[in-house]
């Protein structure tokens, strides 16, 4: 019996629209791998990075530059593009990396120490701090902070200790620290409503965040303008009305949205503090990432849920509506699709899938 492949799909926007060009549709689009396959990916807003079996490689509106050999992670941004290597770590200006011109000047330069037995921490983790996809391009950690991994937000940064713990500092002011203020942090702060609740993995969006814990629950907190907190939107059900048919005459609510209707505090703008999230069937969480204002999780059953901005088809759910709810991306299903890892974009959502 032959192993299941890995291919590499896509939902959203398009690095064709990011081009001003007609787009391919929100997908699903299944990225070109070759013979060698994909391994990661790192997107950007108009551009993604994939790793491949000889090396990394800029794709763009068509476009595909394999980057010089040696270069091993990506960090991507719409001004730079942040690359490592075994001996150092340099940015690029956007424009010079999408033309493979890596021979000129590098923005920045940081040398590496000698790699050690283990595997490196993953970018933007550097030793001694991390780095940033735009200037200055580095920032150190506090020496207390033993990180294991970093993720960057819009304006915010989380860490997952290596006790599980987990930190925030930035901006705050959609509390996407969970601190619960909407206080900004100018060094790291212990997320204290997590205390004692081992987690495995962070992700940070735009201006929110989410991390699970070691028995696969799921926090989120932050903003929820587009339902990326899956809380209940009052700026996604005023759409809802608006979009409501006016010839079906005034239809009979649901007791849930009488009860959304009569209580205006029922909706959540913003949530400051860690909220557990309940997922439908009590399922239990393995991978988190966030886009711009959606987000995306894997169940330790292979499923791929999610829910927030859409307007991409970022979603998954072959339309471009938002939703405040957790979504089922039902074509993994009916194509019979294991999902093993998840990396969104601004507005996508990547996705590497086992096939039968």
């Amino acid at each position: 019996m032959a192993a299941p492949r890995r291919a590499w799909l896509v939902f959203g926007f398009s690095t064709e629209e990011a081009a001003g060009e007609l787009g391919p549709g929100p997908g699903p689009r299944r990225l070109e791998s070759g013979p060698e396959g994909i391994h990661r990916v790192w997107p950007a807003w108009s551009y993604v990075v994939v790793e491949t079996g000889a090396g990394l490689e800029v794709r763009s509106a068509g476009l595909r530059r394999r980057l010089p050999p040696g270069w091993t992670e990506a960090l991507p941004s719409e001004t730079h593009l942040v690359l490592r290597g075994p001996a150092a770590a340099r940015a690029w200006p956007r424009a010079a990396a999408l033309r493979g011109e890596l021979r000129e000047a590098a923005a920045w330069s940081r040398a590496l120490p000698p790699p050690g037995p283990r595997r490196p921490p993953p970018l933007p983790l550097l030793p001694g701090g991390f780095a940033t996809p735009r200037p200055p391009f580095f920032a150190a950690l506090p020496g207390g902070v033993r990180a294991r991994r970093l993720a960057l937000g819009q304006e915010h940064v989380l860490v997952l200790g290596a006790a599980g713990e987990a930190y925030a500092w930035g901006g705050g002011r959609h509390g996407q620290l969970g601190h619960g203020t909407l206080e900004s942090e100018l060094q790291p702060r212990l997320v204290e409503a997590l205390a004692g609740v081992p987690m495995q993995a962070v992700a940070a969006g735009g201006w929110h965040s989410a991390s699970v814990s070691e028995t696969g629950d799921l926090y989120v907190w932050g903003w929820n303008e587009s339902g990326q907190l899956a809380l209940p939107s009052k700026a996604l059900a005023e759409e809802g009305a608006q979009d409501k048919d006016p010839g079906a005459g005034d239809a009979e609510l649901t007791p849930h949205q009488e009860q959304l209707a009569a209580e205006d505090t029922a909706f959540i703008s913003i949530q400051a503090f860690p909220a557990l999230l309940d997922l439908p069937q009590d399922l239990e969480v393995s991978k988190v990432s966030c886009g711009s204002r959606h987000t995306a999780i894997i169940t330790r059953g292979g499923e791929l849920y999610t829910w927030g901005w859409g307007k991409y088809g970022q979603l998954g759910h072959k339309d471009n509506a938002s939703s405040d709810q957790p979504r089922r991306v039902e074509y993994l299903v009916a194509e019979g699709l294991r999902a093993e890892e998840v990396v969104c974009g601004p507005w996508t959502t990547y996705i590497c899938v086992l096939e039968p």
